[in-house]
């Protein structure tokens, strides 16, 4: 067999593929091929497959913080095989090698006397039709899969310079796509697999994480939750991030990423807002988060945090009439978009968030009213921005404090999305908790119906920011919205973002 180098593969079904038959219309193919092939499948996650009547087996050799899989061929053996060549393919199935009584097995022996439930092996009938292309050095092809007869489109990557690979995923914009061997994409066909998308969105005080699923129905959420890691702990403009609270973050995305793998998530979109923007190590953070739990994050700007939000908000809540305004504050920023219906207006984002205050004034336990008035006069000074800008005609608030705050105001002692929805919180109310959160110690905090206990050092800064910004706007009550950032970022990253939400069945 002539010496093949090992080469660095990636592959996504499905969508992905359309995605790239979309980009690569106009490029020339190298090649087309049609074959009929025959993969072996073991209950251990491996394959070797059939091919021009070829036994072909290819060894994994490593995976990269990417996904990237880097593949060498082991053997290619003409059929009739004899024991030794059997005991390879068996090997590599990692299935036990049961008694053999021939010397040597045409495929059709192989098949019928050493394949089949008893035996640990799958086999599955595929006819490929493949158009190759060469994209910026790499080997690429789209290929038309029929799995035992059941149609799926998948498409592939490969070089033996995995960065050439990992350039042309990104220029599809597919490098959130999960990558998918064969083994795992024709499982997907054969039980008919449904598209399933994750996100990531991690903020400076909370890592949201959302799962859901897309049908022609819409959306349906099978997770939808979030873990309190104050990235922001400590955190200056300018600063750097600090260890314990990586170490939270790493913690908390590895978890997210592997729950969402076990869902099958075609993709996992991973993205950072204000303390990842501010801080000084931002860059070096991400990549450390990429090597350690296989998710990019990507730090977005304000604008598009506030563009995203207002996407989630919109989609979310029947539309108003007049001037809409969303806001979304969170650990280390607030956004705010201004539009009628369906089109942005204005939006910008500020550096107020719970995160900072909490730390600046010792708002984590009980003050004083003169050190809440002094947090309040610095919020303030700082959302100068809105000052003049004029009653609007529906506040849309979204986030972690405002959330809390309705689920304390119906008294949830489990939370319920369904009924913070489109819930009306009154500024009497806010003020409420206000004054009960400045008189109550941290650990006292934690015992209130309705609020998250790791929230208890930040609700009295994210409740006065809310409450700050209803007063620039000369509003007194605001609608709720469950959705935040990860519904906007699901939205736009995999489509089909005005379809309904439903939920999974507890």
């Amino acid at each position: 067999m002539t010496a093949i180098s090992a080469r660095w593969e990636w592959r996504t079904f499905g969508p992905g593929a359309r995605a790239a038959e979309r980009r690569w219309r106009d490029l020339q193919p190298s090649a087309e091929q049609v074959s009929d092939e025959v993969y072996l499948l073991s209950g251990e996650g491996q394959t070797v497959k059939y091919r021009d009547e070829l036994m072909d087996v290819k060894q994994l050799l490593e995976t990269d913080a990417f996904g990237l899989q880097q593949w060498t061929p082991v053997m290619k053996a003409s059929f009739p095989i004899g024991r030794a060549e059997v005991e390879r393919v068996f090997d590599s199935l990692q299935v036990p090698l049961p008694s053999l009584e021939r010397d040597r097995y045409t495929f059709d022996e192989f098949r019928g006397e050493l394949t089949g439930p008893e035996r640990g092996i799958r086999t599955v009938d595929v006819h490929k039709r493949r158009i190759r292309f060469r994209v910026d050095g790499c080997s690429a092809e789209i290929t038309e899969v029929h799995a035992d007869g059941r149609p799926e489109s998948t498409v592939a990557v490969e070089s033996e310079d995995a960065q050439a690979v990992i350039g042309v995923v990104r220029s599809l914009e597919l490098d959130d796509y999960v990558n998918t061997a064969y083994p795992e994409g024709l499982i997907r066909i054969l039980e008919a697999t449904p598209e399933r998308y994750a996100v990531i969105d991690a903020g400076t005080n909370s890592i949201k994480f959302h799962l859901a699923e897309l049908s022609a129905d819409g959306w349906r959420t099978i997770v939808d939750r979030a873990e309190v890691t104050r990235l922001g702990e400590g955190l200056t403009e300018g600063g750097p991030i600090a260890r314990e609270p990586i170490e939270r973050a790493v913690k908390a995305i590895k978890g997210m990423a592997d729950e969402a793998l076990a869902h099958d998530a075609l993709a996992i979109a991973g993205v950072g807002t204000a303390g990842w923007r501010m801080a000084s190590n931002g860059p070096e953070v991400v990549a450390e988060v990429l090597r350690r739990t296989g998710v990019d994050i990507e730090i977005i700007s304000g604008e598009r945090e506030s563009r995203l939000a207002y996407l989630a908000a919109r989609a979310g809540l029947p539309a108003a009439r007049g001037i809409t305004a969303v806001l979304d504050t969170g650990g280390g920023s607030t956004q705010l978009t201004f539009g009628r219906g369906e089109e942005v207006e204005e939006q910008w984002s500020v550096n107020v968030g719970a995160a900072r205050y909490t730390d600046g004034f010792g708002l984590d336990d009980a003050v004083s009213a003169d050190v809440l008035a002094e947090a309040r006069a610095q919020m303030s000074a700082d959302l100068a921005r809105l000052d003049g800008t004029g009653p609007v005609d529906e506040l849309v608030g979204m986030g972690g404090a405002i959330t809390n705050l309705t689920a304390v105001s119906l008294g949830l002692a489990r939370y319920d999305p369904d009924r913070v929805q489109g819930a009306v919180l009154e500024a009497s109310e806010i003020d409420r908790q206000i004054e009960l959160y400045r008189t109550t110690r941290t650990e006292d905090r934690r015992a209130i119906v309705g609020l998250q206990p790791k929230r208890a050092e930040v609700i009295l800064a994210g409740a006065s920011i809310v409450r700050t910004v209803m007063e620039k706007l000369g509003v007194n009550r605001l609608v709720v919205c469950d959705r935040g950032l990860r519904h906007g970022v699901l939205a736009e990253r995999f489509g089909a973002g005005n379809k309904e939400y439903t939920r999974a069945a507890p």
